[in-house]
C-alpha cells in the first residue's frame, strides 16, 4: 500500500503517537515546538454530561481510564468516536503543555519550547465529587515521574 503524497504547502508533521514511559501511549514532537503554539485540538463526538454519565457512569466506576475530556458546563468531548491524537496525551506534574477551552472546544497548547523527542503533557486536574480518598487517590494514581509529582491526576477539591 502506496502512502498519498502530501499538498506542497502542507505543514511538516510535529507530533506521532507512540508508546509512552509514563502509560500506554503518548504524543511526541517530531521537531522542536516554541512555547504558545497550539498543536492539535481534543475532537470527539460531543454530547451533554447526562448522555456521558448514561453511556459511561458505570463503566468508569472506580477507573481513572477515559477519553471523556469536559469542555465546558455544557459539552462532553467522547474521544473514543471520532478522537484525534489528542487524546493520547498523557498527565504530568509538571506538563509542557495545557488544555485551553475556546467556545466549547479543547486545544492543547505549547506552555515552554518543547524539545524534538519529548512527550507531550498536560496536568488533567481531574475533578470528582467526592472525598480525596487514599483509596481515590490510588485509583487515580500518577506515573508522570515530575520531581515534584503529587501521586494523583486529581486537581485540587471544589
Amino acid at each position: 500500500m502506496r502512502k498519498k503524497p502530501s499538498p506542497k504547502n502542507a505543514a511538516p508533521r510535529r507530533i506521532v503517537v507512540r508508546r509512552s514511559g509514563i502509560h500506554g501511549l503518548g504524543v511526541f514532537a517530531l521537531v522542536d515546538i516554541p512555547r504558545g503554539v497550539r498543536l492539535i485540538e481534543y475532537t470527539g463526538e460531543r454530547m451533554s454530561h447526562d448522555e456521558a454519565d448514561r453511556r459511561y457512569g458505570e463503566l468508569h466506576e472506580g477507573s481513572a481510564h477515559t477519553m471523556l475530556f469536559a469542555a465546558n458546563d455544557e459539552v462532553v468531548i467522547d474521544a473514543t468516536r471520532r478522537g484525534s491524537s489528542a487524546r493520547w496525551i498523557n498527565h504530568s506534574c509538571d506538563p509542557n503543555c495545557d488544555a485551553i477551552e475556546d467556545e466549547g472546544r479543547v486545544f492543547i497548547e505549547t506552555r515552554r519550547k518543547i524539545r524534538a523527542g519529548e512527550e507531550l503533557a498536560y496536568d488533567y486536574e481531574l475533578i470528582v465529587d467526592e472525598p480525596h480518598t487514599a483509596k481515590l487517590k490510588r485509583e487515580h494514581a500518577c506515573y508522570c515521574g515530575a520531581k515534584k509529582c503529587r501521586g494523583t491526576m486529581l486537581g485540587k477539591k471544589r
